[in-house]
């Protein structure tokens, strides 16, 4: 069965990228982020392929997402929890699959507390130094060094702050948040982790014990007016379906629902199989780029459930069955996510069941 849209995923080039990332950080530690299905790449094979690229560690956002690694046999790199536990079941099964714990409140303490003192838990404590949406106030670090010496079947993985504004390159809010974390962790012990993917690119001095690198790993800038490209990364994921229409129409004539595009002068328009039910978002305006045989063209009317339509007339020898990119090598998914007012994230993230996945390398 021939499919109507695929996602074609290069492993390699998440292990080149990964590359990228210890050329860019070479004394740091690597935790991947691999969370919500490994940014919409698949986690289970994109975590495969950064374990042959000997990645350190490997972060999920929440349980059920780590026991799909664990069930999948990916056992031999340690698995962190970006949210931390939520019961005490979860606490339990944390300690079981021997899995790392970012604590970010005092009532996730209290859970774990909660285990037998022989339990071996894996700690982070997780630190808001100014994004002000998890962690514990910087004033609590003492309180947390306590815990720990009440606590020796605790093992302190280290010290996590996520930055805010890491991708505004002229922001004064990224060496404040460095530096208060920085004062509030002066003479205690402990790895350090502060850059995420545009720390890691944009600030040397988030570069230290440990970083944890996202969108980087795929392929994609997080850094506005760059793509991947520019950084020296490999986008990893294509994204395809096919012309399954061609028709002519005369000047003047409306395109798809609400007729809100209609066409200049005569011309033909293709139809491409794919729509909002597969990923492509509604927003995406007329003048969005596809490309149709390696040919740019612009996406003209609305975004349907199944369909999207384009102007023809740069690609005349455009044939149905001939293949449709829209985003992936050649064309960026930050450009394409321009166009719809997002971000790269939200564009893989969004790709939807109907999509059919294919890795290689």
């Amino acid at each position: 069965m021939t499919p109507r849209v695929t996602a074609t995923v290069d492993l390699a080039a998440i292990r080149h990228n990964l590359k990228v990332v210890r050329k860019t950080a070479p004394r740091s530690k690597v935790m991947a982020a691999v969370k919500a299905d490994a940014y919409g790449h698949g986690a289970v094979e994109v975590a495969r392929a950064l374990e042959a690229g000997q990645v350190d560690a490997l972060a999920v956002a929440c349980m059920e997402e780590a026991l799909q690694l664990r069930e999948a046999h990916l056992l031999t790199t340690p698995i962190a929890l970006l949210e931390g536990v939520i019961s005490i079941e979860e606490a339990a099964l944390a300690v079981y699959e021997r899995l790392q714990v970012v604590v970010h409140d005092h009532w996730q303490i209290a859970l774990l507390e909660q285990l037998p003192a022989s339990a071996e838990v894996q700690v982070w404590f997780k630190l808001d130094s100014g994004m002000h949406r998890l962690g514990f106030p910087l004033s609590d670090v003492p309180r947390l060094v306590d815990t720990l010496k009440r606590r020796p079947g605790w093992k302190l993985q280290g010290w996590i702050t996520h930055l805010a504004c890491a991708d505004e390159l002229d922001s004064d809010a990224t060496p404040r948040q460095i530096g208060a974390y920085e004062t509030a962790l002066l003479g205690v012990s402990g790895p350090r982790s502060i850059a995420n993917s545009a720390g890691l690119l944009a600030w040397p001095e988030a570069r230290v014990d440990w970083v944890r690198p996202g969108l980087m790993l795929y392929g994609a800038s997080p850094l506005s007016g760059k793509t991947g490209l520019d950084l020296g990364l490999v986008p990893a994921l294509r994204l395809e379906s096919r012309l399954i229409a061609i028709r002519e129409y005369a000047a003047g004539e409306p395109i798809g629902y609400g007729q809100a595009w209609r066409t200049p002068e005569r011309m033909p328009i293709g139809v491409v199989a794919v729509g909002y039910a597969d990923g492509v978002h509604r927003c995406l305006p007329s003048g969005t780029p596809v490309m149709v045989a390696g040919t740019r063209v612009p996406l003209v009317g609305r975004v349907s459930m199944d369909m999207i339509t384009v102007d023809l007339r740069g690609a005349p020898a455009a044939r149905v069955g001939d293949s449709v990119l829209l985003w992936g090598p050649g064309l960026p998914a930050e450009e394409v996510a321009g166009y719809a007012g997002t971000i790269a994230y939200e564009l893989f993230c969004g790709l939807t069941q109907r999509v059919r996945f294919r890795y290689r390398g």
